[in-house]
């Protein structure tokens, strides 16, 4: 075993509170092999297997994948250095998820009727019930006359159960905007980003908006005072906070 301290599987997976079976896995596909095997079959494990552990728990506490794992610990061989890039994302994750924890400690005093301060976002059943949406019809005629078409003839197809659907579904979308929003999430940040992704599928199934018309539609969420109290009524700042993110989904993903 040479002069280096080991530790088994076993202590291993006290210590860590990772399960031997967990370890193995890890051993199997490449992630974290063993200092050395013992002639009775046991793994061993030294000072350097359990750095390289450390990194691998902190990653995937920040929700990395086993292959982006790989891919970070391996590309970092100084492991000073990665320790040091990693600490500087818990440092990150830990003011994140502060600014939520701030959020979530306001609504529950709000709700036990102990803080004065309005709850910063609202939760209202369907906010879009009983919507006229015929009020934009000759609007949107006007500005896309070819998308106007293509939606009106999904919209014929659509009974009034599909159209609540899509009301609650619109609704509950706004509020998770919102909540990234109150986190203090950057617009471009990937999860974000698929909710913008979302709100794009869904749009799609009436027309399809390239890179322009998709900026210019969460313009109009942000300018039009019809559009923006709708958003205004579930968090302030909602209606731009939509159209950022609707600019860095165009920009990166559509083309014109």
């Amino acid at each position: 075993m040479g002069s280096a301290v080991s530790w088994s599987i076993a202590d291993v997976a006290r210590i860590s509170g990772v399960t031997a079976r967990t370890l193995r896995h890890y051993d199997d596909i490449g992630l974290l092999k063993p200092a050395c095997v013992g002639a009775n079959g046991y793994r061993y494990y030294e000072e350097g297997q359990l750095l390289r552990l450390q990194q691998i728990l902190v990653l995937r506490e920040l929700g990395l994948s086993l292959g982006e794992i790989a891919a970070s610990v391996d590309s970092e061989p100084d492991t000073l250095a990665a320790l040091k890039r990693q600490h500087i994302r818990l440092l990150g994750e830990r003011n994140r998820l502060a600014r939520m924890a701030d959020t979530v400690a306001r609504t529950i005093a709000e709700l036990e009727g102990k803080s004065e301060m309005p709850v910063r976002i609202n939760r209202p059943e369907n906010l879009f019930e009983g919507f006229d949406h015929t009020r934009y019809e000759d609007e949107a005629r006007e500005r896309w006359p070819e998308e106007f078409e293509q939606s009106q003839r999904h919209a014929a197809t659509l009974t009034g159960e599909d159209v609540e659907r899509l009301q609650r579904e619109a609704t509950a979308a706004m509020i998770r905007m919102a909540e990234f929003m109150a986190a203090g999430t950057p617009a471009g940040d990937p999860a974000v980003q698929a909710e913008i992704d979302t709100h794009y599928q869904g749009m799609c199934r009436f027309w399809t908006p390239g890179r322009s018309a998709w900026k210019g539609l969460g313009q109009m969420y942000a300018d039009d005072e019809r559009f923006r109290a709708n958003y205004e009524k579930i968090a302030e700042g909602l209606a731009g906070y939509q159209r950022d993110a609707m600019v860095v989904y165009a920009d990166e993903r559509l083309g014109e």
